[in-house]
């Protein structure tokens, strides 16, 4: 069993900024990557950003210069710093995780999202 908990998200004006976190847990072998995506009302869920486990991130274009994709080995956390928010970056925020468990077998896991609002 794996589970991701997010955090962070919330309402903040445009301009703003805010930083999401995400930890796994649970029988994990090795996290391949991890990574963001998100959700408005009625659109497809998008990827926002991505980073292995050795550093290597990918942005989409919406958020490079704005969006920061880091994580914590350590801790099997990711984080995405949101700076320069617009209302357009309103969505639910979904973490996901490529994983391989105790058992050996490669897990897509996701959490339960988090609400991010940006008010103009």
């Amino acid at each position: 069993q794996v589970q991701l908990a997010e955090s962070g998200g919330g309402l903040v004006q445009a301009g703003g900024s805010l930083r999401l976190s995400c930890a796994a847990s649970g029988t994990i072998f090795r996290i391949n990557a991890m990574g963001w995506y998100r959700q408005a009302p009625g659109k497809q869920r998008e990827l926002v950003a991505a980073i292995t486990s050795e550093g290597s991130t990918n942005y989409a274009d919406s958020v490079k210069g704005r969006f920061t994709i880091s994580r914590d080995n350590a801790k099997n956390t990711v984080y995405l710093q949101m700076n320069s928010l617009k209302p357009e970056d309103t969505a639910v925020y979904y973490c996901h995780a490529d994983i391989i468990d105790n058992d050996y077998i490669r897990r897509d896991c996701w959490g339960q999202g988090t609400q991010v609002t940006v008010s103009s």
